[in-house]
């Protein structure tokens, strides 16, 4: 299965791009320092400058390297995605397989707390936390996971229950096995491409959730990211600085996105015998 899974990616047209796209991101952002011309936060003197040879992508109203700030953003969108995605996937795993293993009021309970959060509108509360608590990153993950692990707490539990019918299953709860062995031995193993593709969709939803709040100004002022760049270049529209500042990090999360969702494709596909059967 997991080699099935591996192939499905790498021979996939859409995966290869994904991939591609993926690694362009995650190299900036590795290689930031060296990338950057200037200190993100450092003013140069040059207020709106046109791009050039020391800028490449021209500098904003208080004089800083859009080019720098763009490499840097990534560092931000990226660790605010992934962090989000692991989080949010350790919360959906553990709430959604022991629902499904140890069933009666604990099942009942998580279902109960997946159906309410389903229905709570995620940007009302956060806005109303971020009014209290200063957005940084680590408590935007939080946010933005615990908005993101429902969904994926019900697949995980549907698969449980059918994992629960395996004879393997059924002999290690036979020898008393404990939850935490048959979670850790029977369940996980076969989740794990389910996982994955779980994974790729939060650290979708979350660029895209942290640019929009970046974009509404819901962020740590010390922060550079994407959506804040957006935000800060859009009061600037009239004039042509937009073109070197808006579009650059509007493009990034276009392409970081559509790399996620290149990368789910294939690993959906894999997953669905039905999407399998159109494939052949």
């Amino acid at each position: 299965m997991h080699i099935q899974y591996h192939n499905e990616l790498v021979q996939s047209q859409w995966g290869r791009i994904g991939l591609l796209l993926l690694a362009t991101v995650l190299t900036a952002a590795f290689l930031a320092p060296a990338l950057a011309n200037y200190d993100p936060s450092s003013y140069t003197g040059d207020i709106f400058h046109r791009p050039c040879a020391n800028y490449w992508l021209g500098t904003n109203e208080v004089g800083q390297d859009i080019w720098s700030q763009l490499i840097y953003g990534a560092r931000t969108s990226l660790a605010i995605a992934f962090g989000t995605a692991l989080l949010a996937v350790i919360t959906s795993l553990l709430s959604g397989a022991l629902a499904a293993i140890l069933g009666g009021l604990y099942d009942r309970t998580i279902m109960r707390i997946v159906d309410i959060c389903l229905v709570i509108p995620p940007v009302i509360v956060i806005l109303l936390f971020a009014a209290y608590l200063s957005p940084g990153i680590t408590i935007l993950i939080v946010l933005l996971a615990a908005f993101l692990w429902p969904e994926g707490a019900r697949i995980i539990r549907t698969q449980t229950f059918a994992l629960k019918t395996k004879a393997s299953y059924a002999a290690a709860t036979t020898f008393g096995a404990t939850e935490t062995y048959l979670l850790r031995k029977h369940i996980l193993p076969d989740l794990s491409p389910t996982l994955s593709t779980l994974f790729i969709q939060y650290a979708r939803r979350a660029i895209f959730m942290e640019a929009g709040l970046s974009f509404l100004g819901i962020s740590d002022p010390t922060l550079i990211s994407w959506g804040k760049m957006i935000h800060q270049a859009l009061a600037f529209t009239y004039m042509d600085v937009w073109q070197w500042w808006l579009l650059p990090p509007g493009l990034a999360v276009s392409l970081t996105i559509a790399g996620l969702a290149f990368i789910g494709l294939p690993l959906e596909t894999s997953l669905d015998p039905r999407l399998r059967q159109e494939k052949r």
